[in-house]
């Protein structure tokens, strides 16, 4: 596949590496795609998930959202795939200098990266709204219902919700990451999440490489298209990753 030949040896040739990704890393984690045939966009529930996971929701109904939150967004169990474990490697490497997620799941940290920059929050960090105090994930697998701080205050979980804005320092660092780029990989995303998708527009470099199981709407953009399973691509790439 000249493909992957091709992103072996912009790999083998760059020490300035950003990786970009979303929800297609995780699946093979077993994680499910919010906008996949079986993820939680397609699942039977009370409410719409964009519903049910909006700031608004969660203030108004925090039993029926923290339902939903333990059932479809938590997974504890879940382990890094190959591609978590390549890109690790990578950065331990001194290629790889930083990996933007757009997910919550703290499977790049569990694989050994340590520049991840969370766009939308880690399930892995919760805090009281009313005192601050800090709680882990094993802590609100071990609180049934809303989960309560020793103050009385609601804990929430330190993810974005639908209506709340990105945290503008995390911003600003992807974006500088991702200007410094020499090859910006972008990974398991449709692309269609703003503003985190507007990210590839800050990228001024020629090596722009798309993996997905499916095309894009920016795919037009990409200098490089690989098509399939992020995890078995960048498992391929980087020895003893697979």
């Amino acid at each position: 596949m000249k493909e992957l030949e091709q992103l072996k040896t912009w790999l083998e040739e760059s020490d300035h590496i950003v990786f970009f990704g979303g929800a297609g890393v995780s699946t093979e984690s077993g994680i499910p795609d919010f906008r996949s045939v079986d993820g939680l966009y397609h699942q039977q529930y009370d409410y719409p998930p964009e519903t049910i996971i909006s700031h608004s929701f969660y203030v108004r109904h925090p039993e029926e959202f923290y339902r939903f939150y333990r059932n479809r967004m938590l997974f504890p169990d879940a382990r890094p795939n190959a591609a978590h474990r390549a890109l690790a490697k990578l950065e331990a490497q001194g290629k790889l200098r930083a990996v933007i997620t757009q997910n919550i799941d703290g499977l790049h940290q569990a694989a050994g990266s340590r520049e991840v920059l969370e766009l939308h929050g880690s399930v892995h960090r919760n805090y009281c709204t009313r005192c601050g105090e800090s709680y882990s994930l094993d802590d609100i697998l071990k609180m049934d219902g809303v989960p309560r701080c020793s103050c009385g205050g609601t804990i929430k979980p330190d993810v974005v919700l639908y209506e709340e804005g990105l945290d503008q320092r995390t911003l600003q660092r992807a974006v500088q990451y991702i200007r410094q780029a020499d090859v910006l990989i972008v990974g398991g995303t449709s692309l269609v999440v703003y503003p985190a998708a507007g990210l590839i527009d800050y990228y001024q470099g020629n090596k722009l490489v798309l993996i997905n199981k499916d095309p894009t709407a920016r795919d037009s953009r990409a200098d490089l298209i690989v098509t399939g399973k992020i995890g078995e691509i960048l498992g391929q790439l980087v020895p003893d990753c697979g």
